[in-house]
């Protein structure tokens, strides 16, 4: 990454920090840009959650000197992370119109992990995200053996969870990452 880009992204990210600091009371940005700093492929990570339309943003920390969270905090799923299947096998097996990818393979690709349900709900809790999107979580092993996936939304001042056919994907479906840096 240029030193231009990246000085633009630490910009960005801490004008959204300072803009949402309920999302992690208690915390310096002057601490987490020097974890930053540190870190060049957590810098890409996040720049290719933000040019896919995350809007990432710190929304806790591990511990009390553990890594910095990192979340996709845009009011719906990721534009640039939609119409895809739910993983590399599911894609595999699709015959007929195939999506361009999967969350999971995407999420390996960006160098993020894919929102567990629980974190999903913790997120919710930050603010109201999903109103009109859904984001695929990842799903327990007992489900994903059986061919099903989970994804989850906000309606009616609610969280929801469903399921559906891995191999399923659909325009306002995407995913949400987390990133520990």
């Amino acid at each position: 990454m240029k030193t231009t880009e990246r000085d633009q992204l630490l910009q960005t990210l801490k004008t959204r920090f300072e803009k949402h600091a309920e999302r992690h009371k208690g915390l310096d940005w002057a601490e987490v840009r020097a974890r930053l700093a540190k870190n060049p492929k957590a810098l890409e990570s996040l720049r290719q959650m933000e040019v896919t339309g995350g809007e990432p943003d710190v929304i806790g920390r591990e511990k009390s000197s553990g890594p910095f969270l990192f979340c996709d905090c845009s009011p719906e799923t990721p534009t640039g992370r939609r119409s895809l299947c739910y993983d590399r096998e599911a894609l595999a097996a699709r015959k007929e119109n195939k999506p361009q990818g999967s969350a999971m393979g995407l999420a390996d690709e960006m160098g993020i992990e894919m929102l567990d349900e629980a974190q999903y709900r913790q997120l919710q809790e930050l603010g109201e995200f999903d109103l009109k999107t859904s984001s695929w979580v990842v799903a327990p092993k007992e489900i994903r053996a059986l061919g099903g996936g989970l994804f989850c939304d906000r309606r009616f001042g609610r969280v929801f969870t469903y399921h559906n056919g891995v191999q399923s994907y659909y325009a306002s479906r995407g995913f949400r990452g987390l990133l520990r840096v």
